[in-house]
């Protein structure tokens, strides 16, 4: 995927440089700065992302967004429209991937989450409008569901005991949660992402026999921070 990606942005680089050297040349009259040109800033990274990435909703809100935009620009739809109905199209598409994020799970790892999560000794924690620390020291961690709703919540499990392969469910949504991981244990993590982002700040290998601890996030305007 990486060299699909590496690919078409050598190509659409390429197309974009043969057209600005035949306005420049007086070969074919093109306005490469069209009316409207910055919106190419949002809709080429999202369809190449929609094509080489497995973020497709994200990319494709943020496609739609810029083919909005970009009809507002050339006049074809009302600016005061476009914002009056931008929030609500957004509200529907997350709640669209909400409903059916497990339905496109099909990989031997999405499977394992999904059969962990929710497993005996598993438990939730949610921060509304408010902030939570959390510590496993010395405890046995048996899975988690971290939710941070306008709030965050900072999840230690540096020093938890790890007996099994163990899932972590997160859902940032206008809010942001910090995940500390022990420094012996596999990682694997599935992320699905809405004007946020997962940043993995870890340095783990894989270890042949060492717990993996798989982690599945949501992250609607907000973000998860692994360390």
């Amino acid at each position: 995927m990486k060299k699909l990606k590496q690919i078409l942005w050598g190509a659409i680089l390429v197309a974009i440089g043969v057209i600005w050297l035949l306005d420049v040349c007086g070969v074919a009259d093109i306005d490469v700065f069209f009316k409207g040109w910055w919106t190419m800033f949002i809709i080429l990274p999202c369809g190449i992302g929609l094509i080489t990435e497995r973020d497709k909703m994200g990319n494709l809100i943020g496609l739609c967004v810029g083919v909005i935009l970009l009809l507002g620009t050339r006049d074809i739809l009302p600016f005061d429209l476009l914002w009056k109905i931008f929030l609500p199209v957004v509200v529907i598409f997350i709640g669209l991937r909400m409903i059916l994020r497990d339905f496109f799970r099909k990989s031997a790892k999405k499977k394992q989450i999904k059969l962990d999560r929710g497993a005996p000794g598993t438990k939730e924690f949610c921060a509304t409008f408010s902030g939570q620390n959390i510590s496993y020291d010395g405890m046995v961690f048996e899975g988690a569901e971290l939710t941070a709703v306008f709030g965050g919540i900072k999840c230690d499990l540096r020093g938890a005991i790890l007996e099994h392969d163990v899932a972590i469910e997160v859902n940032a949504i206008f809010g942001g949660v910090d995940l500390l991981l022990p420094e012996n244990v596999n990682v694997q993590i599935d992320s699905d992402s809405i004007f946020g982002g997962t940043s993995d700040k870890t340095r783990h290998t894989n270890v042949d026999g060492a717990v993996t601890v798989f982690i599945d996030s949501t992250c609607v305007f907000g973000g998860l921070d692994i360390k």
